[in-house]
């Protein structure tokens, strides 16, 4: 038994042929479209604009408010009534206008900088801004019922 080997030299290999969208299989008349996201992604929500209060974009801002709390009151900034206004583009930029407590605060340098943080990184948010503000200056009266009940004074 004798094992031989043979080559064959070639100048240049034809390219298969790709695969096109026309040899799928028979769609029933429908046309199909290159990008089948193009559809899905041109969507927009339904109802309420979703950057306006009660709108999906807009109460999730809110709720990355809700969650971070004064170091010094146990309540968070929102309830507290620190956050004086909240404005969503439909293009995603957030601008969120808030005060401190005091302007003696201890954490008037880092709270700005969190609440900037926490809202950029909400779904649908490209960037965010935080407008510090004194005028006018926050009093008690100015925190929701729910944080007078958790301080005790209701």
């Amino acid at each position: 038994m004798s094992d031989s080997v043979r080559s064959e030299t070639v100048e240049a290999v034809d390219k298969p042929p790709r695969a096109q969208v026309s040899d799928a299989v028979d769609t029933g008349g429908v046309e199909r479209q290159r990008d089948y996201l193009s559809g899905f992604l041109a969507q927009k929500p339904t109802g309420e604009a979703a950057n306006e209060p009660g709108g999906a974009l807009y109460e999730a801002v809110i709720d990355a408010l809700k969650d971070i709390f004064d170091p010094e009151i146990p309540v968070n900034i929102y309830d507290l009534g620190l956050i004086y206004g909240v404005d969503v583009t439909e293009d995603g930029h957030a601008a969120v206008t808030m005060t401190l407590t005091t302007p003696h605060c201890p954490v008037a340098e880092s709270m700005p900088g969190e609440v900037e943080m926490r809202v950029a990184a909400v779904p649908g948010i490209a960037f965010a801004d935080v407008n510090l503000v004194w005028d006018p200056p926050w009093d008690p009266q100015k925190m929701s019922d729910d944080a007078r009940l958790e301080l005790g004074m209701l």
